[in-house]
């Protein structure tokens, strides 16, 4: 079968609340925000419009409401030529919706309306979508759908990564290990990968040892480290003080990906990425500034030539 698509993408489309506050309010006492404006945002999209930007040709599978239909989120995928063709219409549930907080250390907390979100549980991924695809991503999302997405991923020979997210705490052992046995590359930031380990009670190489040829941790401004049976290699960021640090991990699962897929060195793929998420933070909402190639390819070119 002829691929059609580079990347599949399956995980959340949500309307993003983001705000700033100076702390996070202790139990039963409110605290100001500072800011707050709305966004298009969901792990899964996020990583979509990233990809489809940078050049990949994507495919988008989330569940949506009927409203969706009309809005000007979907004019935009399809302006960068997102296939949605797969989405999930509920006719009950409005669209996933997100508010995060962020503080003055930059930590997060979010809270997650689900809303279309629970229809994941109805179906099952579309074999011709997964077959047509070089690569499959799974981001926040319905466990069990991923799951089933990442059998049918490694069945038919994909590369299949994931990205468990801030949807970590759904999984239990048994379900994360399973999926997990099923992927190539598995993305997590520095706490969510010592989580993963905490659940299913190993070190680093016993988790890759668990499936994942790859596995990369994020760290923010601290770089990020690929573990592989062969190497840890660490790579250090590009650095850009952060207006708003959400849905700079998406965007660089994006990257990380664009490199992987037309064969990449893992370092040169850990360099794109961080130059793609350098531009993410420049702006308030996970895709309000997303380059193209030519953008990250000269910015990533730029600081790792001078610093060598």
């Amino acid at each position: 079968m002829i691929k059609k698509d580079d990347l599949l993408v399956i995980g959340h489309t949500a309307i993003d609340y983001i705000m700033t506050v100076e702390k996070f309010p202790a139990p039963n006492s409110s605290t100001p925000i500072k800011t707050m404006k709305i966004f298009h945002g969901g792990a899964g999209a996020n990583v979509a419009m990233v990809g489809a930007k940078l050049g990949l040709k994507t495919s988008l599978i989330s569940a949506v409401g009927e409203k969706f239909l009309k809005s000007e989120y979907l004019e935009r995928m399809a302006e960068l030529k997102i296939n949605t063709d797969s989405m999930i219409i509920s006719k009950n549930e409005d669209t996933p919706t997100a508010f995060g907080m962020t503080n003055n250390k930059e930590d997060q907390i979010f809270y997650f309306y689900w809303g279309a979100g629970k229809e994941f549980l109805k179906y099952d991924p579309p074999e011709s979508s997964v077959q047509s695809c070089k690569a499959i991503h799974l981001a926040t999302g319905d466990p069990t759908y991923n799951i089933k997405s990442s059998i049918l991923g490694k069945n038919n020979g994909k590369i299949v990564s994931f990205d468990p997210g801030q949807d970590l705490n759904m999984y239990n052992a048994p379900k994360l290990k399973e999926v997990i046995n099923n992927c190539t590359i598995l993305f997590g930031n520095h706490h969510e990968i010592e989580r993963i380990q905490n659940l299913l009670k190993c070190d680093i190489n016993g988790l890759r040892e668990l499936g994942p040829n790859i596995i990369v941790k994020t760290c923010g401004k601290e770089g990020s480290v690929i573990y592989t049976e062969k190497e840890k290699l660490k790579v250090d960021s590009i650095y850009r003080p952060a207006v708003d640090p959400t849905g700079a991990g998406d965007s660089y699962r994006a990257g990380f990906l664009y490199g992987y897929i037309n064969e990449k060195s893992l370092e040169d793929c850990a360099k794109f990425a961080s130059a793609v998420s350098s531009f993410i933070v420049e702006k308030k909402g996970c895709q309000t500034n997303i380059p193209n190639f030519d953008q990250v390819n000269d910015r990533m070119n730029q600081f790792y030539n001078n610093k060598s």
